[in-house]
């Protein structure tokens, strides 16, 4: 037998002595049991209608039986304000309930704790630490079976699944959710409550509770940072907090928030670095959805490069390899209120742009490769999506419409010097859009961006850095800059006869785009003998017939019909439109240009018998071509209308004006330079039937939108101030006419020369309107002066010099 050689120690000897609650049916709740966390008191703002909701569906327990049970879900981007909204009803109506508990429902384990707390607090005095919190939680599961009319607010839950136990069981009380999540909970609740941004006022007002209202000075800047901030609750609090702390100012914070976006979303208002802030919320919830899919946090990256509503769905097809992945990937970032999804648009908050575009070390879901990719992966899914033919192309124009936005915001969002060649076609075609949408300032600047970066990438002699500068300069020149399109035209000329030589087809193109400036700008004498060379060559590098040779035949008519040498126009229009028939036939738009152009010229011509007919057959043709709408369609429009003004027939001219402005107005827009010609020449007509009741306030409409959309100084503008000076004078109101003409005549000087056509109308009319008024001391010597210059300019038999010599001898006469 062996020998015990002593004790063996197993571990610790102490005996536990298992705690002993009583029965939970055997416990009342203690009065006003409750575990919320303190009121959020003045920093409540808002949600009025969003309370509203949660009351009908979960307050006035004594209006329904208190055996029904209801669980109301509240969903939202993180940061909305879900759990303040619940929070303030949970105290708001405390007393309606007789126990109201908040639980962490983050996890399942948090659940667990929250109601191992709830089973401590319903014991007082008896010491429960040393008791699993699964015993406690069982515990307060069978406390809250047994008694009734009481509301659980499970907080932050990030699954259905981890509350549906409860909820089946839990059925003598009310449920209130708050979830990120947006699905799930229809078998679980009533409708969920989804709560979206505040109120612009309510953000305002929130800002001034945290931060304090500033001096008077700061109004705006706090409606702007609440604007900046995208009213989201978090936000708000997180830069009011700050201002109060830091003794700043709204406009101090706007302008860091605006340099360092990423940086104030990550810095605590309140300065404890264990606070919640924006960026910690969504690091969190895209930890979860890239779990699930990488995708998805890709595709919220990409999103971050457009604007942040109306991301056609559309747009981001492609962008995974396996087919239809960007479906579940955006139905994922919806579950998690990342984003909102309708069948055909998505859209996220802006904050959220701002992280997901703005690289941090610290979060592996942003690093500079990711950032990188992403911005280069929505620049190509914008240059796939743009249609072809911007300016022509109207069946794209409704895509272009969609597009521009995120184009704008992308370009908002990079920097020229990071332009890439797909930056450059983004730029090129959308100035291309909006020139011919008559969005001149933006088209200008794209096109300067163009140019820009086209030098940059492939050199100051490239093809494309030559095509980029000539679209500048042609965007100069329909925004009235004759001052920087000459030069730039001139440049372009010489650098392509330099780099492609005199003969290659872009260096004619130059030269006749350089004289339709000079025509523009009124300098016919250096435009007809350019417009002449750049046929002769074409002719002979082309051939007759070759398209660009037919426009070059139909620019330098219009050239000699501007110069009132119809004799020489009208035959080269004829000669045109022959041409143009047997080339490209009957129905080519550049067949209907040239018809169009000889009935203009025929009116020119005063012979109306030739040019009515023509403008309807060319309606009716551009009708049937291009569609009713068609810009070309509604020019054709106003041309016969015009025509028929000039026979006198206002019966038939005004509703055909009337109809174009209409139709103006709803294609193109009410600020389209297009929309705004028709309204002035509707005024006109107006006028000349004597209605100046309707032609008065609409030259002077006219007038306002030209200059908020053209500026002071376009030729378009100018001519609206002459022709509302023209309408003050047939009213007999020299005291506004006259002033009024004398500041147009002073500026067509200053902006198109003493030389230009338009300037020596205007230098005419001043001189009838002081003939009106009786001042023949100013008229004459103005009337001589316009006669020389016509002459001079024009020749001696041009329609103008003719009118002039009239009024001249005229008022000689009245003087004698």
């Amino acid at each position: 037998m062996g020998t015990n050689h002593g004790a063996i120690f197993t571990g610790d000897t102490t005996v536990h002595t298992p705690l002993v609650l009583p029965p939970p049916t055997d416990v009342s709740a203690p009065h006003g049991l409750h575990n919320l966390p303190r009121p959020i008191g003045h920093r409540f703002v808002g949600r009025v209608a969003e309370m509203a909701a949660l009351e009908q569906t979960l307050s006035l327990r004594c209006e329904r039986a208190s055996t029904h049970v209801v669980t109301q879900a509240m969903s939202g981007l993180g940061g909305i304000g879900k759990s303040t909204l619940a929070l303030h009803f949970a105290h708001t109506h405390r007393a309606d309930y007789t126990a109201v508990w908040w639980i962490d429902a983050e996890t399942p384990e948090t659940i667990t704790g929250s109601l191992a707390q709830l089973t401590a607090r319903a014991n007082p005095g008896t010491n429960t630490s040393s008791t699993p919190s699964a015993a406690l939680a069982e515990w307060a599961l069978t406390w809250l079976e047994a008694h009734t009319g009481w509301l659980l607010v499970f907080d932050n839950a990030t699954h259905p699944d981890h509350l549906a136990p409860y909820l089946a069981r839990l059925t003598s009380g009310d449920h209130l959710i708050t979830s990120r999540l947006t699905y799930g909970w229809h078998e679980l609740a009533a409708t969920p409550v989804h709560l979206d941004v505040l109120a612009p006022s309510a953000a305002t007002n929130l800002l001034h509770q945290l931060a304090g209202p500033g001096p008077s000075s700061e109004a705006s800047a706090a409606h702007e940072l609440a604007d900046e901030l995208g009213y989201l609750p978090l936000a708000l609090e997180q830069a009011g907090a700050y201002i109060r702390r830091t003794r700043n100012t709204y406009s101090s914070y706007l302008h860091r928030f605006r340099t360092q976006a990423a940086r104030m979303l990550n810095t605590p208002g309140n300065g404890d670095p264990h606070s919640i802030t924006i960026a910690r919320i969504w690091r969190v919830t895209l930890d979860t959805i890239a779990e699930r899919d990488p995708l998805a946090v890709h595709l919220l990256r990409v999103m971050a490069w457009l604007a942040p509503h109306d991301i056609p769905r559309d747009l981001l097809n492609g962008i995974a390899d396996e087919p239809d992945a960007d479906i579940d990937a955006l139905a994922l970032l919806n579950d998690f209120s990342m984003i909102t999804l309708t069948e055909s648009t998505a859209a996220i908050h802006r904050l959220v742009q701002a992280l997901a575009r703005t690289s941090d070390p610290q979060d592996p879901h942003r690093t500079d490769s990711f950032i990188s990719q992403a911005q280069a992966t929505a620049a190509t899914l914008i240059r796939h999506a743009l249609p072809d033919d911007p300016e022509t192309n109207t069946a794209g124009w409704p895509r272009w419409r969609t597009l521009l936005p995120h184009i704008e915001a992308y370009l908002t969002h990079t920097h020229p010097d990071t332009d890439t060649t797909e930056t450059h076609s983004i730029l090129h075609s959308a100035a291309q859009f909006l020139h011919g949408q008559g969005q001149l300032s933006q088209a200008t600047q794209y096109a300067h961006r163009s140019a820009t970066t086209s030098a940059r990438l492939n050199g100051e002699d490239h093809p494309e850095t030559l095509i980029s500068r000539n679209n500048l300069a042609g965007a100069y020149e329909s925004a009235g800059d004759l001052g920087r399109a000459i030069p730039l035209y001139e440049r372009t000329l010489t650098d392509r006869v330099r780099v492609l030589g005199e003969d290659h087809p872009e260096t004619l193109i130059s030269r006749n785009n350089l004289a339709s400036a000079y025509e523009s700008a009124g300098d016919l004498g250096r435009a007809i003998p350019l417009y002449e060379r750049t046929l002769t060559d074409s002719v002979r590098v082309l051939g007759e017939d070759h398209p660009d040779t037919l426009i070059s035949r139909n620019n330098l008519a219009y050239a000699y019909r501007s110069a009132g040498d119809l004799g020489r126009a009208i035959p080269l229009y004829e000669r045109t439109l022959t041409d143009s028939v047997r080339v490209l036939g009957e129905d080519h738009p550049d067949t209907l240009i040239s018809r169009n152009n000889l009935a203009y010229a025929y009116e020119s011509a005063g012979d109306l018998g030739r040019a009515v007919p023509l403008f309807e057959r060319t309606l009716t043709d551009r009708v049937r071509v291009l569609g009713e709408d068609h810009p070309d369609t509604l020019t054709s429009r106003n041309n016969l209308a015009y025509a028929y003004e000039s026979a006198g027939d206002l019966g038939r001219a005004i509703p055909l004006y009337e109809r174009t402005l209409t139709d103006r107005t709803r294609v193109l827009g009410e600020d389209h330079p297009d929309t705004l010609t028709s309204r002035n020449i509707l005024a006109g007509a107006y006028e000349l039937a004597g209605d100046l009741g309707r032609a008065v306030p609409l030259f002077e409409r006219t007038l306002t939108d030209s200059v908020r959309v053209l500026g002071e100084d376009h030729p378009h503008t100018l001519t609206c101030r002459n022709n509302l000076a023209g309408a003050y004078e047939s009213a007999g109101d020299l005291g506004r006419a006259i002033p009024l003409f004398e500041r147009t005549l002073t500026d067509r000087v200053r902006v198109l020369g003493e030389d230009h056509p338009h300037t020596l109308i205007s230098r005419s009319n001043l001189a009838y309107a002081y003939e009106s008024a009786g001042d023949l001391g100013r008229a004459i010597p103005l009337y001589e002066q316009s006669l020389t210059d016509s002459i001079r300019i024009h020749g001696d038999d041009h329609h103008n010099t003719r009118i002039v010599r009239d009024n001249l001898r005229a008022a000689c006469s009245d003087r004698d």
